[in-house]
């Protein structure tokens, strides 16, 4: 307590406490005096380079679908700044789905990989990549999945990893089977797996779905006919002998571009 030292001391105490009050109220004016940080906004999608948000032959886009126009929001600090979730959790072995469990999944093994790219062809690091799919029989391990057949105990069919230095990514993983969805009569969906990809921010998350080379249900699948005709195939793995191991699994590569003339295409962006 100041009221304890010699008067000296005490004014010399009660002057100092003043000074930095003073700087402090200084600081703070000259702060709301500057004008305010300009944000730099993340690239709106441009028209018509997406799958549409109402496609008739998709049913469930006939309700989701939006009926007014969209009222464009501005990125604020919280949307460009973050938060992001997971990143810093991510372990060496997180992308591998036949590992979590006491025994081996059945099922064609498999390794997905590539890389997330840019619109100009340079590599998109520390990118998270979560994945989920169906198990080999075509069902997923939730309680809401009540096709008829059977659950694998050693495959749950969700994993995550980042991409390294160069973009680059993989996933340990079964091939999904295909499975009945009734959009319409005897309407099965082709193998796919959804992938999601979050960046610096949670606002740059996209999502999509990779398919699997010669599929005979492509043809008839509304999801994947909802996408443009020309860039579909960029939904289309291919068929990596690089990546197959004698013995072990194959391999199928799937690069992710997330802006340009060759981007991939994700949902909800139109």
């Amino acid at each position: 307590m100041i009221r304890d030292l010699p008067a000296d001391t005490s004014k010399q105490l009660l002057l100092k406490r003043r000074c930095v009050k003073q700087g402090r109220l200084e600081k703070m004016t000259e702060a709301v005096r500057k004008p305010a940080t300009i944000l730099k906004q993340y690239k709106r999608e441009e028209p018509g380079r997406q799958p549409t948000a109402l496609y008739p032959d998709y049913r469930a886009t006939i309700r989701r679908s939006p009926r007014k126009p969209l009222i464009m929001l501005p990125h604020t600090l919280s949307e460009i700044t973050g938060p992001v979730f997971g990143h810093e959790s991510v372990g060496e072995t997180d992308g591998d789905l036949t590992r979590p469990h006491p025994g081996e999944p059945l099922g064609q093994r498999i390794v997905v990989s590539g890389r997330v790219l840019d619109e100009n062809g340079r590599p998109v690091p520390h990118t998270l990549i979560e994945i989920w799919q169906a198990n080999a029989a075509g069902r997923y391990f939730h309680s809401r999945d009540d096709h008829p057949a059977p659950l694998d105990p050693n495959f749950t069919g969700a994993r995550r990893t980042l991409s390294d230095a160069d973009g680059y990514y993989k996933f340990t993983t079964i091939k999904p089977g295909a499975y009945p969805w009734r959009n319409y009569d005897n309407a099965w969906r082709p193998a796919h797996i959804h992938f999601s990809l979050v960046g610096n921010a949670f606002v740059t998350r996209l999502v999509t779905q990779m398919y699997f080379p010669e599929d005979p249900l492509l043809p008839f699948d509304p999801i994947f006919l909802s996408v443009p005709e020309k860039a579909q195939e960029r939904l289309i793995s291919k068929f990596d002998w690089q990546t197959t191991k004698p013995e072990w699994c194959l391999g199928f590569r799937f690069d992710i571009v997330l802006r340009g003339r060759e981007e991939t295409p994700f949902e909800g962006q139109a």
